[in-house]
């Protein structure tokens, strides 16, 4: 039997590009700061890299669809290196090459890296490859914000919630994860706002309004990983190691028949509990320090806190409410301000929560750090809430 690859694998190095309107970068330029700041924390020199992972979604960096663009950007000295694309959740799934490439012993120190470039398409939200006829026969009339909010409205039905405290509850996640990001240097909005202010908001689809909605932004981040007996050799002493990855893949069944109540995120809960047992958390509620989740949208962080089993079916409206997920709470969520403060540049965030938590937990996060923190998890979504993907990672000091 499989038993997974927990503290097999530890983070060397890893960085963060600043997230944002960059008009002054190319997708190269953006690869190239977040490199150099991985290169610098991991203490190694770039010949040490023997595999490369690049995560991106749109075709600004591709040559072929290949992942060239990384060794020409980075210099890489003729490495092997691979494109990968797992929809939004693509950054943890470079990381997650990478990681089971050290754990295999098929190289001893490896990089993933996910970049997106969204401000230069000229278009408003995550775009589609395909916006003709086949896009039409297929998502007739879809829109991201159309399809979450229908995750809010199947929520509301199933748990009897009324609408203004549904309204109040995912107000007070965008107002939690605004509050930290404003403490946040490399984050696109940093600006704190009122629950007043996020339920007076003008509506994009019935209950989300604007600050609903995450932003839309162009960023990079990257990580070195290795074993931890190379790590040590090399002279690092806390060592933050990969305890768990797990993917779960929707396989028709939410948008095949009626036994999907549209309320939840089955690939999710399929994910966590995968991780947990590769992890060995067996209570999750009190083992996670600190969370990272998708929040495309602030009814998709509620939904998941109940997904990830931090909170009962139904009780995660009151849990947000009484601040459990805020920052001083006992399980804070998205401490850098998460999407709806850098955005989603869709390559990159996987690999940009897994910066916070690594930072967190190695005592780094500056205004924003939490009182040692030792184990932490991130959360990736792609896709719509009845075709997706899930991805959970688990890390923890070792």
């Amino acid at each position: 039997m499989p038993s997974g690859f927990r503290d097999k694998v530890v983070i060397l190095g890893m960085g963060c590009s600043k997230f944002g309107e960059r008009w002054d970068c190319d997708p190269e330029g953006l690869m190239v700061e977040a490199y150099a700041e991985c290169l610098t924390d991991a203490g190694i020199e770039s010949g040490q890299i023997e595999a490369a992972w690049l995560a991106t979604y749109l075709d600004h960096v591709h040559v072929g669809k290949s992942a060239i663009p990384i060794s020409m950007a980075l210099r890489l000295d003729n490495i092997p290196t691979t494109r990968v694309e797992n929809m939004c959740a693509s950054g943890t799934e470079a990381l997650r090459g990478a990681a089971y490439a050290v754990a295999a012993g098929a190289c001893d120190i490896a990089l993933a890296l996910g970049v997106e470039k969204l401000k230069d398409i000229g278009y408003g939200g995550l775009p589609q490859h395909n916006r003709g006829v086949l896009n039409s026969l297929w998502w007739a009339n879809f829109s991201a914000p159309g399809s979450f909010a229908q995750l809010a409205s199947a929520y509301r039905a199933k748990n009897s919630v009324e609408r203004d405290l549904l309204k109040r509850a995912i107000a007070h996640v965008s107002v939690k994860s605004h509050r930290n990001g404003a403490l946040n240097p490399k984050a696109h909005l940093q600006k704190a706002v009122s629950e007043e202010i996020v339920l007076q908001a003008p509506m994009v689809a019935e209950p989300l309004g604007i600050y609903d909605c995450c932003g839309v932004s162009d960023g990079a981040a990257c990580a070195i990983v290795t074993t931890p007996e190379i790590a040590r050799s090399l002279g690092k002493r806390d060592l933050v190691a990969i305890k768990a990855m797990q993917i779960a893949t929707s396989n028709g069944v939410e948008a095949g028949h009626e036994s999907w109540d549209g309320s939840c995120l089955p690939t999710t809960r399929i994910a966590s509990k995968r991780a947990y047992e590769e992890a060995g958390v067996t209570d999750p509620r009190h083992d996670i320090d600190l969370i990272e989740v998708h929040d495309c949208f602030s009814i998709t962080e509620l939904v998941t806190m109940e997904d990830l089993h931090l909170s009962d079916d139904g009780a995660a409206i009151t849990d947000v409410l009484d601040g459990r997920y805020d920052a001083d709470g006992r399980q804070p969520c998205q401490i850098d301000g998460g999407l709806k403060c850098f955005g989603h540049p869709i390559g990159a965030s996987g690999l940009r929560m897994a910066y916070e938590v690594y930072l967190q937990l190695l005592g780094r996060a500056a205004k924003r750090q939490l009182d040692r923190p030792s184990v932490g998890l991130t959360h990736n979504l792609g896709g719509a809430p009845h075709c997706n993907v899930s991805s959970v990672a688990i890390f923890g000091l070792i």
